[in-house]
């Protein structure tokens, strides 16, 4: 062999070395990330009466340490203001949330990023706020004031968080002592207003897909039309941006490995474990899909509103 061979064989050898030593290293920093968790700690509020117990929380732990490779446990919070206090304070690393809880995680550390959301069979990945009129009693936005609009109350997300947010932050002079708005009791009772000719406008409801088209599947013209108006009589004026349901979030600090794992396993619960699937999500029967801090902006705006701070 002469000298150039030898140089070109060991010139090999070292590149095979090399990527040998990088294969090990990714592999053992892939092995680290359990080690360094120990137990994977998944945080979830409890059910309204339904003290510390989870249902099927042995077929869900099971099912989350298949897909993660390591010890899980379930941690159940008494509320929404516990649970983000312990993903913010690295107690646990995965929290299921509403679309509000997701916001105020955000805004409390900073450290917690969106992983799956769900929808609904139909499609619908949230919910949109509508200003709705009849029979063109309210011409326009801008003509608000000076009618009578119905709003749900003041907790309602829907009917009241989201509108009264929305239209300010697009600069409609609105508040929620406004003059024109006159609250109902429930949002139900705000679309009987309406229907009953006792409001000339309505702060309702519908939702949206990921097209940001309505499913015409529920929300407030879709009850408006089952009790008895017409759907030719009824104008859309406004709508908000939307409001997507409440993710799964992850620590921002998780491992990569860790959080391809768990978008792999939650995107695919639903067609493989429909069973396990239920179990973890009753309201929206669709299956998750994959999320993005942006898809939480309005939710961001609510909380940001309602803590007295800028938009």
């Amino acid at each position: 062999m002469g000298k150039g061979e030898r140089s070109a064989a060991s010139l090999a050898l070292r590149t095979c070395a090399a990527a040998f030593a990088a294969l090990c290293a990714a592999s053992s920093a892939r092995a680290d990330w359990r080690g360094d968790i120990g137990t994977f700690r998944i945080g979830i509020v409890a059910e309204p009466g339904g003290g510390n117990t989870v249902p099927g929380l042995a077929r869900l732990t099971d099912a989350y340490t298949n897909a993660l490779g390591m010890k899980v446990e379930f941690v159940v919070a008494r509320d929404y203001a516990a649970l983000i206090e312990a993903q913010a304070s690295g107690r646990i690393q995965y929290a299921v949330y509403s679309a509000l809880a997701y916001a105020a995680a955000s805004e409390r550390c900073g450290c917690v990023e969106p992983l799956v959301a769900p929808v609904d069979a139909d499609g619908a990945v949230g919910i949109r706020s509508v200003l709705v009129t009849r029979d063109g009693k309210v011409p326009d936005l801008a003509a608000m004031a000076s009618h009578r609009i119905a709003i749900a109350p003041a907790d309602n997300v829907g009917g009241s968080l989201l509108p009264l947010t929305g239209l300010a932050g697009e600069g409609a002079k609105i508040a929620e002592d406004s003059p024109f708005l006159t609250r109902a009791a429930s949002a139900t009772a705000a679309e009987t207003m309406l229907s009953d000719g006792e409001a000339d406008g309505l702060l309702g409801w519908e939702p949206v897909g990921a097209d940001g088209q309505p499913t015409g599947k529920g929300g407030s013209i879709v009850r408006l039309e089952a009790a008895g108006v017409p759907k030719a009589s009824l104008q859309v004026l406004w709508t908000s941006a939307l409001l997507r349901y409440g993710p799964h979030a992850v620590r921002s600090d998780l491992d990569a490995e860790a959080k391809r794992r768990l978008a792999v396993f939650l995107t695919n619960l639903k067609s493989l474990t429909p069973d396990v699937y239920d179990l973890l999500e009753s309201e929206h029967s669709g299956g998750f899909e994959l999320a993005a801090s942006k898809d939480y902006a309005a939710a961001l705006a609510i909380v940001r509103r309602e803590a007295g701070g800028q938009e």
